[in-house]
């Protein structure tokens, strides 16, 4: 059985299936149109920081995959599927979409892990001092118009990467009811339900994130009376 961490960044798990779908991971296997592209002042930084670290990291081996069009492995054959800091990237239709194709290669009771940016702890931040511009800042809900040519085509390559939706403990779990994952709950970090996690981050980016694990649904054990 597959353990799979979805939207990994620049952080994938060693022995685990790590996809993304930052161009970046493209881009890596492919020099000569990463150079035009530089040379056409068309990466930032971070993206090409990002793609010195695939290409030295040849053991993360991470593939690409875009979550709201469909995760590339068959039914019932990942045991855990781990995602940190991607989901509220994603608009509402999009997080339905994703969390159907993770009932779909979850085995009946396997486990899903879901860290995101914790709405409650920037609202806390926000009420406390007051200031809405650090508060817009962090939750990454403002966005600005590309206007020049460069900034529209890289609009155009890498989509708009601010968070689309945010949430707090509640509104996870009771998403996660919705779907129709069983017992999800709120863990403290470094704390999981999940059988040897290996070299899992249970921590990552505590100081302003959630973790939520719920279970996979299991047919036949809720077919019964």
């Amino acid at each position: 059985m597959k353990r799979v961490n979805i939207g990994c960044g620049g952080s994938p798990t060693c022995g685990w299936y790590n996809y993304d779908n930052s161009p970046a991971v493209r881009l890596a296997k492919h020099p000569l149109l990463t150079w035009a592209l530089d040379r056409l002042r068309l990466l930032n930084k971070i993206q090409k920081q990002s793609i010195i670290c695939i290409r030295k990291d040849t053991s993360s081996n991470i593939m690409w995959a875009d979550a709201t069009k469909g995760i590339p492995l068959p039914d019932n054959s990942v045991e855990v599927l781990y995602t940190s800091h991607m989901v509220e990237h994603l608009d509402r239709d999009e997080i339905r979409t994703f969390l159907k194709e993770a009932i779909r290669v979850l085995i009946p009771l396997g486990i899903i892990r879901i860290v995101v940016p914790d709405l409650e702890i920037f609202a806390r931040q926000y009420i406390a001092d007051g200031d809405a511009d650090i508060f817009m800042r962090k939750t990454h809900l403002g966005r600005q118009k590309p206007k020049t040519f460069r900034d529209k085509v890289q609009y155009v390559l890498v989509g708009d990467r601010h968070h689309q939706w945010m949430f707090d403990g509640r509104s996870m779990i009771l998403l996660l009811s919705s779907m129709g994952f069983k017992n999800p709950q709120v863990l403290p970090p470094g704390s999981t339900t999940i059988p040897n996690p290996g070299e899992l981050d249970l921590c990552e980016r505590k100081e302003d994130s959630v973790y939520v694990e719920a279970y996979a649904p299991d047919p036949v054990r809720d077919a019964v009376p």
